[in-house]
């Protein structure tokens, strides 16, 4: 056995002695560790060998995972343990301290350099001879904090990768960048695209890692934005955007037409909004779609690419945020035979992700579902969609005009922004189909006066509007971090008012940890108002009826409005008041 694999296998050794005094593993448990230090490769990190082993804490009942080890070890040398977040290193910076040879050869990575040190993060803690080199070289003092080793492995593949493949289209295009300054008058001029590679093998692999990036870090959105000096990528993760890296100007331009070829934009246009979809097959065999749109900006084209995963496309209901008495609203009205069912809220609020959803369950062997979208922002086999083309005259109207003689059971409209295709609506439903769509209102019964400000004649909103569904996302507290708090009475007032519901006895904050890159919340979830049309409501639909009237018969008729259902998330402790007084109505702040 060699020097090395003793002395990972004594730490095996050492770790499992330590767990078993103090009561985190049992006896038996403790003797297979023993055994597995004895034959455990030098080849395979101790931490994954111990991790195989799939033990149970015994104090807390949980599986012990890697970051709880990498936290103890690094505990035992007395050293800061940390759990890197990507989004918040600067690669370029990063990867001038060491070579990726060096690196790799010492499974250590640099994650900050500021003016008092470089920190760097060891997958080995008792390996410390490299220290002194660095020092010597950048005349800086080094700390040394412990991650995750399967993290480290990954990171210096893709960050020395990454800033390879930046430097080599760098130096491709070097005495190609024109002045910054001159950009906004280019963007007057026909565009041309001679100084920008986009086929190069780098600018390639670079969007290819920039995508699968974003996947991974569960960004809903990826922002690329020139600017004078160097071009922010950015994320949008759980609502909140991210830097994530930067990138030369011409190496910005080069990958933005790059990912303009593969959503089949006209890459020689430079001087206009141009809209375009990449469909992508991932790592695992994921098929994932992007709505990609782009516009001229002073310093070049600015790209936002909406992620659109199908894994977000749930079967149940509840995983949306349903309740269980939404979820039955819910499949009562959209298995009515005719009407139409609308789906409001602001952009990103959640919308596509439950059409989608509900059009998944409705889309049987023996019913025929169509739709007309602008974008078709998810392409399903099961659905029969066609996408509005205003350059050859399809538009919203005249697509479900066309849909309508196509023998269709249920229409989805991708949004209701005129007149005439509101009418179309109502025309398609009072011919027996049932129609979804989306209206951009602030809650559900401002949408009947949404309709008939567009001229929609309220006789006919009568005899065709089922439902409306209004929603929102809201962030959710990390589980790993929150804290108690105290309940601000004033606030829960008027957050329920004018329902009369009792406060908890406390609420929850958010604190920050590693888990949740210290925003102290970790995913998002949908909630509802929920209000079906009633015979009473529908008497109520005249040209000059105010919203508040409706809302009155709606919550009289047990309709809940947002801010309570935000309220009912807040009682359960998996939100925060901050969170809830940003999402409630304004009018109730």
């Amino acid at each position: 056995m060699t020097a090395t694999s003793t002395i990972k296998n004594n730490l095996m050794a050492t770790i499992a002695k330590q767990w078993l005094t103090a009561k985190i593993i049992t006896q038996k448990e403790f003797a297979r560790l023993l055994e597995k230090s004895t034959v455990t490769s030098a080849s395979v990190h101790p931490y994954i060998a111990i991790i195989d082993n799939k033990l149970t804490n015994v104090k807390t009942g949980k599986p012990i995972t890697m970051e709880f080890l990498t936290q103890w070890v690094a505990k035992m040398h007395d050293m800061d343990y940390l759990k890197i977040d990507p989004t918040k290193i600067n690669v370029n910076q990063v990867t001038q301290v060491i070579s990726q040879a060096y690196a790799r050869q010492h499974q250590i990575l640099p994650v900050e350099v500021n003016k008092k040190e470089i920190i760097i993060a060891v997958a080995d803690p008792n390996n410390s001879v490299w220290v002194s080199d660095i020092q010597k070289i950048h005349k800086q003092s080094i700390r040394r904090v412990h991650a995750n080793p399967v993290d480290i492995q990954r990171l210096l593949f893709e960050f020395y990768g990454v800033n390879k493949q930046v430097q080599s289209a760098k130096r491709r295009h070097k005495g190609k960048i024109a002045d910054p300054i001159l950009n906004l008058e280019q963007l007057v001029k026909l565009g041309s695209n001679k100084d920008i590679n986009a086929d190069d093998q780098h600018v390639i692999g670079l969007v290819d890692w920039l995508l699968q990036y974003a996947f991974d870090q569960r960004a809903s959105d990826i922002h690329l934005e020139p600017k004078r000096e160097n071009g922010l990528v950015r994320f949008r993760i759980d609502g909140k955007l991210l830097k994530v890296y930067d990138l030369p100007p011409m190496v910005m331009a080069a990958v933005t037409s790059r990912i303009k070829i593969l959503s089949r934009i006209d890459v020689a246009e430079k001087r206009r909004p141009q809209d375009g979809r990449i469909k992508t097959l991932s790592q695992g065999n994921r098929e994932i779609e992007l709505r990609v749109s782009t516009m001229p900006t002073t310093f070049g084209e600015k790209c936002v690419m909406r992620i659109f995963d199908p894994d977000a496309v749930v079967v149940n209901y509840q995983d949306l945020g349903f309740s269980a008495t939404e979820a039955e609203s819910w499949k009562q009205l959209i298995n009515r035979p005719h009407g139409i069912v609308l789906v409001t809220g602001p952009t990103g609020s959640g919308k596509t992700t439950t059409l989608y959803s509900t059009l998944k369950k409705l889309a049987t062997p023996d019913v025929n579902v169509s739709t007309v979208e602008d974008p078709i922002e998810m392409v399903d086999p099961v659905l029969n969609q066609m996408q509005v083309n205003p350059k050859i005259g399809l538009q919203f109207a005249s697509g479900v005009r066309t849909l309508m003689r196509q023998d269709p059971d249920i229409i989805m409209i991708g949004e209701i922004r005129d007149l005439e295709t509101a009418q179309m609506a109502v025309q398609a439903s009072l011919t027996g189909h049932l129609v979804l769509s989306t209206l951009h209102t602030n809650d559900a019964p401002s949408s009947i006066n949404r309709l008939l400000d567009l001229g929609v004649p309220d006789y006919l909103l009568r005899s065709t509007l089922a439902g409306v569904l209004a929603q929102r996302l809201i962030r959710l507290l990390c589980p790993h971090c929150k804290s108690p708090a105290k309940v601000d009475a004033e606030k829960w007032v008027s957050m329920v008012h004018p329902f009369d519901i009792q406060p908890p006895v406390e609420l929850f904050e958010p604190v920050g940890c590693d888990e949740c890159r210290n925003t102290g919340y970790h995913g998002r979830q949908g909630v509802f108002e929920m209000m079906p049309i009633s015979n009473d409501i529908r008497k109520l639909i005249k040209n000059d009826v105010p919203s508040e009237k409706v809302s009155a018969m709606a919550y009289q008729q047990g309709m809940l409005p947002l801010r309570i259902a935000i309220a009912q998330l807040l009682k359960a402790g998996t939100t925060s008041l901050e969170e809830a007084m940003r999402l409630a109505p304004p009018d109730f702040h």
